[in-house]
């Protein structure tokens, strides 16, 4: 794998995708960005993904409200799929039930963060990929020391 296509129900969700190829590229981690509804045009879905799969992929799904789109490209696919739903406080947040409860047989991971999911995406392309995994450690490092920046500053023992 060495590839994440990032597919977006409707271009309303073009920020949310541009915060994650904003990090995948941060780790040299190529990406296609795609519009595909499973509810609207759900053959031209299952087109892309087909298309897509073949090249041993990671696909990221953005869909917000009802995301059909996680579940559907999960059950197209053998290639692993994360959902990262853009939140939203219409009905009190409670539109992310339709990414975490699938049926059985379809196991998209869901993650809310855009950066969160482009890391998960980058960390299952590293499992064969050795100087993507020294990126993703120095990243993981550089977060830990923004910890321990921030506790000290916080206590003065800067």
């Amino acid at each position: 794998m060495s590839k994440v296509v990032i597919i977006m129900g409707s271009k309303a969700d073009l920020d949310w995708a541009n915060q994650i190829v904003k990090v995948l590229d941060t780790f040299g981690v190529e990406s296609v960005t795609r519009i595909a509804s499973a509810h609207k045009v759900p053959l031209k879905c299952y087109d892309l993904i087909k298309e897509y799969e073949k090249q041993n992929v990671v696909f990221i799904t953005i869909a917000g409200m009802s995301n059909a789109l996680s579940g559907f490209t999960d059950a197209q696919t053998f290639c692993p799929v994360i959902a990262c739903p853009p939140y939203s406080d219409k009905f009190g947040g409670a539109d992310i039930f339709s990414s975490v409860r699938m049926p059985s047989g379809v196991a998209p991971l869901t993650i809310l963060s855009p950066e969160n999911a482009a890391l998960a995406a980058a960390k299952i392309i590293g499992l064969s990929n050795p100087d993507l995994q020294a990126k993703i450690s120095a990243f993981q490092e550089k977060k830990r020391r923004e910890i321990e920046e921030a506790d000290s500053n916080l206590n003065g023992n800067s």
